[in-house]
């Protein structure tokens, strides 16, 4: 996990003393990646080019590289983390059981095993 934008080292750590560590006990416990320049916002389709910014985007990658996930939300609007770290289990556990997880699914609640037998039967399985 990490975060990127096109601010540089120096405003990250800044960011992280002053700000996030007063927020998060130690700080956020990832890297803070500079994207000078846009390069790879552009790449996510994030980088305005007027503003010389990436918008607020959160993607969620597997181990093979592939995005399983993705939100970007206008600067005004706030992230939910916790949403984020949801979905992160959502897909680890996916990954590693080959069972899906319903809508709002966290952590130790029932699952859903895919296959015919499912079609149709689901209202008896998962209960919103």
């Amino acid at each position: 996990m990490f975060s990127m934008s096109v601010d540089s080292v120096f405003s990250h750590k800044i960011w992280q003393e002053e700000e996030l560590s007063k927020m998060i006990e130690g700080g956020v416990p990832y890297p803070m990646l500079s994207d000078a320049g846009g390069r790879v916002g552009k790449v996510y389709g994030v980088y305005d080019e007027d503003a010389g910014v990436n918008v607020r985007g959160r993607f969620i990658m597997d181990p093979d590289g592939v995005i399983q996930a993705m939100e970007v939300l206008t600067p005004p609007v706030g992230r939910n983390v916790e949403e984020t770290i949801r979905q992160v289990q959502a897909f680890q556990h996916v990954r590693e059981t080959g069972e899906v997880t319903p809508s709002g699914w966290t952590l130790g609640k029932p699952t859903l095993k895919p296959g015919p037998d499912l079609a149709g039967k689901v209202w008896k399985i998962w209960k919103p």
